[in-house]
């Protein structure tokens, strides 16, 4: 498995080409050490709110069935055991909960909350190289997930999905958003798992974001790329302004509708899933996120 920093290494040779030689003796000088212009190992009592924003949010949006809170019961940095297996035996936790009747402050009514993180009024970048290392559960509509957002009106801010998983084990997905390809975007993909992998062991999805291209990885192998030419087929490139990091986990809605069918007794979320939920088993687990240039 290639390390984290091998995968910077990687997005310094993508992103600057690697035609840099030595002293003039054309062998190929190696690139230098990333920039860290972002970095969460969750080595905290706590998510740092220095760094994250925990956002509170009760609307609705994508026929999602969870409300985000602000509680330590939905998001909390787990250690030992509870880390299972995070590298510094520390990680963060997102904790969907069974929370039948809650009403938000909008006046909706949810049966689950849940917590989503966001750096927007902390930090944000344009270009660059942004991983995680994540382990994940698997139930037919649990959706956590690892995204950049920019600041404005959405699509024409421009998101780039750098992992979501609707429950399945076997894969993740990638894609990117912006007028013209946004909701049900042509530019995705289902990315696979390796025989004897799945999405329920720990991983380092990768998105190395330039100034033509977009290049996807998973445990430092390209799952997928986009190029500025193909996005242009269908709308405005909207890649080249500040975006903010997300991590979050809800529960049903549109995208895992769209792919199991699952209609009750939630929609997009499968019974197998709620007793999940209900049992406490529904967890994601972040290790670190980092963001290099």
């Amino acid at each position: 498995m290639i390390t984290r920093h091998t995968a910077a290494a990687l997005a310094l040779a993508v992103m600057a080409g690697c035609t840099r030689t030595d002293g003039g003796s054309g062998v190929p000088a190696p690139p230098p050490a990333p920039q860290v212009l972002f970095e969460d190992e969750f080595a905290g009592a706590a998510p740092d709110r220095s760094r994250w924003t925990v956002e509170v949010w009760g609307g609705s949006v994508n026929n999602e069935q969870q409300a985000y809170v602000d509680s330590a019961s939905t998001l909390y940095v787990a250690r030992g055991a509870q880390a299972e297996g995070a590298g510094d035996g520390a990680a963060l936790v997102i904790h969907p909960r069974w929370r039948p009747g809650f009403v938000t402050g909008e006046g909706n009514r949810f049966d689950f909350i849940s917590g989503r993180l966001i750096t927007r009024d902390h930090f944000q970048f344009t270009h660059g190289t942004a991983s995680a290392r994540i382990r994940l559960p698997a139930g037919a509509g649990l959706w956590p997930a690892f995204w950049l957002l920019g600041a404005g009106d959405w699509p024409a801010t421009g998101e780039i999905d750098v992992m979501e998983n609707v429950g399945d084990a076997g894969w993740t997905s990638q894609a990117l958003h912006g007028p013209g390809y946004s909701g049900d975007t042509p530019l995705a993909k289902r990315s696979p798992f390796p025989a004897g992998q799945d999405a329920t062991g720990w991983h380092v999805y990768t998105v190395i974001w330039g100034t033509a291209s977009i290049v996807f990885l998973v445990d430092g192998q390209v799952v997928y790329s986009v190029n500025r030419a193909e996005v242009e087929r269908y709308g405005r490139w909207a890649f080249d302004n500040p975006k903010f990091l997300i991590l979050n986990f809800a529960l049903g809605g549109g995208y895992p509708a769209a792919v199991n069918g699952v209609k009750e007794p939630y929609f997009g979320l499968s019974e197998p899933a709620v007793r999940m939920v209900k049992a406490d088993e529904a967890r994601m687990l972040v290790d670190w996120v980092r963001v290099t240039r």
